[in-house]
């Protein structure tokens, strides 16, 4: 609906800001990174990109300083179980080449200091954000495990696979390629298999 507003910033909030554009003040809620960025420009003219979050009868304005944040809090929101404050969350507590380099790395623990953000579901963020970061050009580091892509399904086999001993890693690459159809048995049973010819 909205793309960005513009205008002067004449007051914020922990995790909020509102911005005066022509006698009509908008209320964006924010991250920590965006409030960062806006902390010198209060009285100012700031410019928010936005994203509008529909539920029932709410209607919630978002706010970003960057488009890359933008196009990452959409990607968040898309991964089940991360609500729009959930997002905010993760991008207050990693800023946007933070939370690529750590789902590249698979670091879930860097990810669940966030807020409100457990282990589950980082590695969550991890498996269904794995294979769409690549355009904000942080590169993986050296030797770091590509991330498998399946949902819920694969981030509960992988926590299977590590209660049976088997390391991050071995579990990821066990898991990567299988079939989204695969049921959460299929799935262990499967990686099962390969683990047992290495």
């Amino acid at each position: 609906m909205f793309y960005y507003i513009k205008g002067t910033l004449v007051h914020m909030g922990d995790d909020f800001a509102a911005i005066d554009c022509g006698g009509v003040c908008y209320k964006l809620n924010i991250s920590g990174t965006t409030y960062s960025a806006l902390a010198s420009k209060l009285g100012a003219v700031a410019k928010l990109y936005t994203h509008l979050n529909v539920r029932e009868d709410v209607f919630e304005l978002y706010g970003f300083a960057t488009e890359e944040e933008q196009d990452l809090f959409k990607l968040l929101i898309g991964v089940s179980g991360v609500g729009p404050k959930a997002a905010c969350a993760v991008l207050t507590g990693l800023s946007p080449e933070q939370l690529v380099s750590a789902v590249n790395a698979a670091d879930a623990r860097a990810i669940s200091r966030a807020q409100g953000i457990g282990l589950k579901t980082a590695q969550k963020i991890i498996l269904e954000l794995g294979g769409k970061i690549s355009k904000f050009g942080v590169p993986a580091p050296e030797g770091a495990s590509t991330p498998v892509s399946g949902g819920a399904a694969d981030a509960d086999a992988m926590d299977a696979l590590m209660v049976l001993g088997y390391r991050r890693d071995e579990a990821m690459g066990a898991l990567k390629g299988l079939p989204a159809s695969l049921s959460l048995e299929e799935k262990i049973g499967e990686a099962l298999k390969r683990l047992s010819k290495i």
